[in-house]
């Protein structure tokens, strides 16, 4: 029996709590932004491109020597923004990192290949202020996006080839051939040739560099076999991967720990970051 995609990717509607659980991120966001600026480690709406949308929150840590993090937000690259995932750099600005939270331009306005160049300018951007490599995570979309930053040739941009020499990708869609038959490719208007060459799991792995891959036990299954696809392909290709299925987590609190600094996935990207400094 043929598969429903549309259905297969709808992970609003695979979570009925999905509302409640965004009003939610709105408030703890809106109150970490406020405890960062009370203490005068963030900066908001730094503009890294031409459009609205093209933003940086930044978070920092109080050690001016800090690893850099970059963290993308997730939201079928047609929806939300930096402003509703403020709070999941609480973890790491508490142990020691620097956080930037990058926005962009959304589907249908961009391509999604447009949104990769996107994120691209605004890890040169981190580059060019702070001069340091860094770790990139991201959630749903922005998972897909860390694995694209991951790949990227930074040579041609006057940067080291592994500016990003680490990643942390949760719940992401790394191939893109199975959204071309859902009703979202009304905004996202992929081919096969334009899903293949927006998804990371066919480019060239970057091996040597780690990226570690996590789903929720309870996400749709289509979530969960991409992530062992991309995983065992870039694993195989010389990439140290990790994959690690949290028992119990749906696509949208898959990314709680985040926000907690004693938490095990906070500590495990706190690690990633620490290969930055190498």
């Amino acid at each position: 029996m043929a598969i429903d995609n549309s259905a297969a990717y709808n992970n609003r509607a695979a979570v009925a709590d999905f509302p409640n659980i965004v009003a939610q991120w709105q408030r703890d966001a809106a109150a970490y932004r406020d405890m960062m600026a009370r203490e005068g480690r963030a900066e908001f709406d730094i503009r890294f491109g031409p459009t609205e949308r093209q933003y940086i929150d930044l978070f920092r840590a109080k050690d001016d020597d800090a690893p850099l993090a970059l963290f993308i937000h997730g939201g079928y690259w047609r929806a939300m923004s930096p402003k509703e995932h403020s709070h999941l750099a609480r973890g790491l600005t508490a142990n020691g990192v620097t956080v930037a939270v990058a926005g962009y331009d959304l589907t249908p306005q961009v391509s999604i290949a447009q949104i990769i160049e996107q994120m691209r300018e605004a890890v040169l951007f981190l580059w060019k202020r702070f001069g340091r490599r860094m770790m990139v995570y991201g959630h749903s979309a922005g998972g897909h996006l860390a694995a694209c930053m991951m790949a990227t040739d930074w040579t041609g941009h006057g940067a080291p080839a592994d500016l990003v020499p680490a990643g942390y990708a949760i719940s992401g869609v790394f191939d893109l051939a199975g959204l071309i038959d859902t009703d979202m490719n009304v905004d996202f208007k992929l081919d096969e040739a334009s899903a293949r060459a927006s998804s990371p799991l066919f480019w060239p792995a970057p091996a040597g560099r780690t990226l570690d891959i996590v789903v929720g036990g309870d996400e749709l299954p289509e979530f969960i076999r991409l992530s062992h696809v991309m995983a065992d392909t870039w694993g195989s290709a010389g990439v140290k991967t990790r994959y690690e299925e949290a028992p119990g987590a749906h696509h949208f609190n898959v990314v709680a720990p985040l926000a907690d600094p004693l938490s095990a996935m906070t500590g495990r990207v706190v690690e990633l970051c620490e290969l930055t400094r190498r």
